[in-house]
């Protein structure tokens, strides 16, 4: 079943589901990362869907580690309000496709018995970019992460990657039949490297020896001819539940709610049809079917995530909390970040045929500056060590092999490591601390090393967050540099209009 594509998406927010008014007729979809984007995002898609056509499509979610939306679901039997965050008409609906929920850290034997049971036709995933586990280094599985050694060595998997090569085998033992697995995450061609990590983890627990690793060879086999990894693109802002969304969903809603999650109007699903043991009928909720999930994954990774990246560290740096706070400070703002969009990102790929690029960006700036959203700065900066390395290398090296100097980008990388080796560098009792992996790392980085040639050679290249190709664009890591020497120095604005200046030269 493949929809043709529309003419454009750019009225893409929907009309949500309320609560069904019959339940799912059984649990065929297991979700793991049950966090807010996924019950804003697929579980929304999915409650459409069953509205329109109902069928065996319930989801089970899994946390890894945390209670709280687990213990919220079970209470309140399995509904939870979806708030549509718009400044003039605000909006709730209650939705009900949950039909579990559990968590993970917990009961690692019962992923296992979901991914091996006959009944669960599709497995989803938001697990973030860190979960994947994958290494700019190997371009591979991150084999020194202390989490893949032990699930390379057996037992309860503590990662995504182990636990789907876990229950795969088991699926696998019990000819349970085919299945997809989706990567809803923000990274380029996420169906392809998904398969390839977990082929990977399923290879080298086989050389570690462990007793339930065997056979491989056969289980590898199987997996390509049973399970489909299909590329997807997922886009909507989903910021953090506070206090006043709980407010609102009893407003807007009715419902005391303890897992209200907020998002904007917007939302788009673009995904390959890949689907052997069939699937919801998604296209219904405004799914678009593509075999160009590619360029939707560019426009988006490149284009929008990029873009949201540096406005998140310029606030923190300026002490806005929020990214449309940041926006609305300064004309300036704007105008280095559509410089990055369309001088730095948009020339290094093509983008879908059906979307009006000027409408696109237009779209993206009303999106970014809808101060009801409350999107914040540390959450969007939350993790940029392994967004960064996804969403700015290829881009990099494209302008460096034409002789160009991509000043955008710079700035993005600059206002990075100035924000994660410099923790003084911005008023986190304004804004709070973005998290990320490599803070530690970065942290000692700026310690080490005060010159700003010699940082920039550190966190790029050396440390093994990024690419070392990008090594082979110097006179990139050289502006990178002034740039960060620059606000030091003299600030942001100051290395806003140089990082200006420089990509109009």
């Amino acid at each position: 079943m493949t929809t043709s594509e529309p003419a454009t998406r750019m009225n893409t927010s929907m009309e949500m589901t309320p609560l069904p008014s019959h339940p799912p007729e059984g649990a065929g979809i297991l979700h793991l990362g049950l966090g807010n984007f996924h019950r804003a995002h697929q579980a929304v898609y999915t409650a459409k869907a069953l509205e329109h056509q109902n069928g065996p499509w319930g989801i089970v979610g899994v946390a890894n580690q945390s209670h709280r939306i687990v213990d919220a679901l079970k209470e309140q039997s399995g509904r939870y309000s979806v708030l549509t965050l718009d400044e003039e008409h605000p909006r709730g609906d209650v939705l009900a496709v949950h039909t579990d929920a559990f968590v993970a850290a917990e009961e690692p034997d019962r992923v296992t018995a979901f991914i091996a049971d006959p009944a669960i036709k599709i497995i989803t995933l938001t697990v973030t970019e860190n979960g994947y586990y994958y290494s700019q280094v190997s371009q591979g599985l991150d084999r020194d992460a202390e989490a893949i050694q032990h699930d390379i060595a057996g037992g309860a998997p503590r990662t995504v990657i182990g636990q789907l090569a876990r229950g795969l085998r088991a699926r696998w033992q019990a000819d349970a039949g085919p299945l997809a697995v989706v990567s809803c995450d923000n990274m380029n061609d996420n169906g392809n490297v998904l398969q390839a990590q977990v082929r990977e983890m399923i290879s080298a627990m086989d050389e570690s020896g462990h007793a339930e690793s065997h056979a491989s060879a056969d289980l590898l086999a199987w997996i390509k001819e049973h399970v489909a990894f299909p590329c997807t693109m997922v886009d909507r802002i989903v910021p953090a539940t506070e206090e006043r969304h709980s407010s609102m969903s009893r407003e807007l809603t009715g419902l005391s709610d303890a897992a209200a999650v907020p998002a904007e109007p917007f939302t788009m699903w673009v995904l390959e049809d890949k689907f052997p043991a069939g699937r919801p009928a998604w296209e219904i909720a405004g799914a678009i079917f593509t075999e160009d999930v590619a360029a939707y994954e560019l426009l988006k990774l490149r284009v929008l995530n990029s873009s949201n990246s540096l406005l998140s560290y310029l606030g923190l740096l300026l002490g806005k909390d929020l990214i449309a706070e940041t926006l609305r400070s300064d004309p300036q703002v704007r105008t280095v970040v559509e410089h990055m969009m369309r001088t730095d990102m948009l020339p290094t790929f093509a983008a879908p045929a059906a979307i009006d690029v000027d409408k696109y960006v237009a779209e993206l700036f009303d999106r970014f500056g809808n101060a009801a959203v409350g999107h914040r700065s540390r959450q969007v900066g939350s993790d940029g060590s392994s967004k960064l390395a996804v969403r700015i290398t290829e881009p990099v090296l494209f302008h460096a092999e034409r002789g160009r100097v991509p000043a955008g980008l710079a700035l993005l990388a600059a206002s990075y490591i100035r924000v994660f080796t410099n923790p003084a560098s911005y008023p986190a009792d304004i804004t709070g601390r973005p998290e990320d992996p490599w803070s530690e790392r970065l942290i000692e980085a700026g310690r080490l090393h005060q010159d700003p040639q010699d940082l920039v050679q550190a966190v790029l290249v050396d440390l093994g967050i990024f690419s070392e190709r990008l090594a082979m664009a110097p006179q990139w890591l050289r502006l990178v540099a002034e740039l960060l020497d620059t606000l030091e120095t003299e600030g942001v604005a100051s290395a806003i209009d140089a990082a200006l200046a420089r990509g109009r030269d």
